[in-house]
């Protein structure tokens, strides 16, 4: 379990399907994050039936299928919206909606299991992590990308400052992210074989704080904690917070906003 979080699966279900036709147009991010995910997958991958876990909008499952059209492919995801966009892009795959807690799978089906910036969104690694244990092959691997700990640490710091200074009995509409030993401890816990674990930043530039905060609203990932703040942050706390990242973070290129990319492949071994 990543300390003091439990997300809110309904709310997160609910955010993204809402905005799953915006998604492609702001997730600049993620979409660097799918092609380092496939560059280091493309050497990997075994034959057999594929599984995408939470599939977004299938640009992960795109790539992978513009490298090898003849792969089998399954995509999942949570929210129906995004299930809709990836089966729209690519309508030769099998789609289906499921959640990465308890995966809609029989045992040992699938010879790999992808996923990319999904898994930073759920309540239990290990748990998490034992499903896909169970659905795959002997021999099957595991190839994730999530974000990390150090994830928005400047948006993070300062809207923890700004509810200190202002209203100390406010939580923070901050998200938490899982550490890279978190990731390591729960592949373990799942009973597969760790072959690969690194993280790396990925840095983009907004004119202003506003504008992060518009592009992270637009692809739907808001903070779906458990016991996040009901309402939005009072005027007061959203100007301490935006002045705080202006003087501390600003420089040539704008604001900017840091993700921590950790990636891991695991294979599930042998009897």
């Amino acid at each position: 379990m990543i300390p003091g979080k439990a997300i809110d699966s309904e709310h997160m279900r609910a955010n993204f399907s809402s905005h799953a036709g915006d998604y492609d147009s702001y997730a600049q991010v993620q979409k660097r994050v799918v092609t380092r995910l496939h560059g280091r997958l493309s050497t990997l991958t075994k034959p057999g039936l594929m599984l995408d876990v939470g599939t977004g909008t299938g640009a992960l499952a795109a790539e992978i299928l513009g490298s090898d059209a003849a792969q089998q492919l399954v995509v999942m995801d949570i929210a129906h919206g995004m299930t809709r966009q990836a089966l729209k892009r690519l309508p030769a795959v099998t789609a289906c909606d499921g959640d990465a807690r308890h995966l809609p799978f029989a045992d040992g089906v699938f010879a790999t299991a992808v996923s990319s910036s999904v898994y930073q969104w759920v309540t239990c690694l290990p748990s998490a992590f034992t499903e896909i244990a169970r659905v795959l092959k002997p021999g099957g691997l595991f190839a994730v990308a999530m974000f990390g700990e150090k994830t928005l640490y400047e948006l993070r710091s300062c809207h923890h400052q700004a509810i200190a200074e202002n209203s100390k009995a406010r939580l923070s509409h901050a998200q938490s992210f899982p550490t890279i030993n978190e990731v390591a401890a729960a592949i373990d816990l799942a009973g597969l074989s760790c072959r690969d674990l690194f993280s790396n930043m990925e840095v983009e530039y907004h004119a202003d704080v506003p504008d992060l905060l518009r592009q992270i609203k637009h692809i739907g990932a808001g903070n779906a904690s458990v016991d996040r703040p009901r309402g939005l942050a009072s005027r007061r706390v959203m100007q301490s917070m935006i002045s705080a990242y202006e003087e501390q973070y600003r420089c040539d290129a704008g604001i900017p906003a840091s993700y921590e990319v950790v990636i891991a492949v695991a294979e599930k071994p042998e009897p």
